[in-house]
């Protein structure tokens, strides 16, 4: 069966929110995404039938550590982990990072060098800046082209050596949608002895994530990126996680993952991560037959996970074409990062432009009186804006497709932008 968007969009509840007999077109998704009735119904069980904490002899603290074991297993199939046990949750992306850099302190020496790259997002940059700080590490930066926006890995070989000890890459940029050649750098990097850190949080709800493909050490993603609650999640190789001393309090269990699960976690967001995940299942299900193949060793839930992310990257190219053509039409419009139609395969439906003589927050309200939800700014990148110099004229209009978004919502906004631009 072709890709049916009436369907998906009849199991996200919010969708059919109205303001003043306007629809709302949520094209913020990069900041956040819409939830289906499974995240809803998983997390109002989670509250009326199991809402306690963990440890204890009684039925609902037992359904607690159950809906833990549930839940790891889940995230472990949708990226191809080796190991439930290999998941981490926390707060959020950002905490998680962070709390992971503080515990690779120690094994970083004065002299060592950590790669990180200008096309991330501040959460993938700023803890390896202060790590560096804190332990006399130099940091390396891997640029990029500015004509489209895509890593210049002609310069990766020089950069590594054998005093580096970590390299940082995102795994698709939150602002101009450009897919890093990821296992390639692994490739490179293991070749020093690097361990590889991927934020994966652009590309979550965008296409399969393979992390034994990618041969990533560990990666990051966040829930509420691809339809579920607010929720950081790290998975990272067992041996590295069990070498590694987590900052935690001491009654707090001592073995992996448990023991970077310090205090106590959000248990209702978690159930909720659990129907976000049965949704893109429900999602191979229907669509995902025709991806199978590429997918020879994968079964059950995992195998549904990733046809449905499958499908969902090839709708979103249809939408990412669709978009840049009709931008690119539009007198005044400079669209960032990779605009050829043949090259789509290699970015996310996360699009970002300008439109000469206009600030980014006048296009975003014009937009917005139109109910159409889209960001303007640096949206965290500050790199990326610096490097396109961009950060004293506002930064740029991200616009954010997801697989709910239709053809006729872009040609709404494209009607707006382009009555601007006249």
């Amino acid at each position: 069966m072709s890709f049916r968007v009436d369907q998906v969009r009849d199991r996200f509840p919010s969708l059919e929110t109205y303001d003043n007999h306007q629809h709302r077109v949520y094209l913020d998704n990069p900041g956040g995404t819409q939830v289906p009735q499974y995240v809803l119904d998983r997390m109002q069980d989670y509250f009326i039938r199991s809402n306690a904490n963990r440890g204890g002899a009684f039925r609902t603290s037992l359904i607690t550590d159950a809906l833990l074991i549930d839940a790891r297993e889940a995230v472990a199939d949708f990226l191809n982990a080796p190991s439930p046990e290999e998941i981490v949750f926390g707060a959020n992306m950002t905490t998680l990072t962070f709390s992971l850099s503080q515990a690779l302190r120690s094994w970083i020496e004065p002299g060592d060098e950590i790669i990180i790259t200008r096309l991330d997002h501040d959460a993938n940059i700023s803890p390896w800046l202060r790590l560096a700080e804190d332990s006399g590490a130099l940091i390396r930066w891997l640029d990029f082209n500015i004509s489209d926006c895509t890593l210049r890995m002609d310069q990766l070989a020089n950069l590594l050596n054998s005093r580096t000890r970590i390299v940082a890459v995102g795994h698709a940029s939150n602002v101009v949608g450009t897919i890093n050649p990821v296992s390639q750098i692994a490739d490179l990097a293991h070749g020093y002895g690097a361990l590889v850190f991927v934020d994966a949080v652009h590309s979550s709800p965008h296409s399969p994530i393979d992390v034994q493909d990618m041969n990533a050490d560990l990666l990051v993603i966040s829930a509420y990126k691809f339809f579920g609650p607010h929720l950081g999640i790290l998975w990272g190789k067992r041996e590295i996680l069990d070498r590694l001393r987590a900052y935690k309090v001491r009654p707090a269990l001592d073995h992996t993952p448990d023991k970077f699960e310090t205090g106590t976690q959000s248990y209702e967001a978690i159930a909720g991560t659990i129907g976000a995940l049965e949704h893109l299942a429900w999602i191979g299900q229907m669509f995902g037959n025709a991806f199978a193949t590429g997918f020879p060793h994968f079964t059950d839930r995992r195998l549904e996970l990733h046809t449905g992310m499958a499908s969902i990257k090839a709708y979103e190219q249809d939408l990412s074409a669709h978009l840049i053509d009709g931008l690119k039409r539009i007198t005044g419009v400079n669209v960032l990062g990779i605009t050829n139609s043949d090259h789509l395969e290699f970015r996310v439906p996360t699009i970002s432009f300008t439109l000469e003589r206009h600030h980014p927050r006048t296009v975003v309200d014009n937009l917005a009186t139109n109910n159409i939800f889209v960001w303007d700014g640096h949206h965290y990148a500050i790199e990326i804006v610096a490097q396109l110099g961009l950060a004293e004229s506002g930064g740029m209009v991200r616009v954010g497709a997801v697989h709910y978004n239709t053809i006729d919502e872009l040609d709404k906004l494209l009607e707006i932008v382009a009555k601007l631009a006249r």
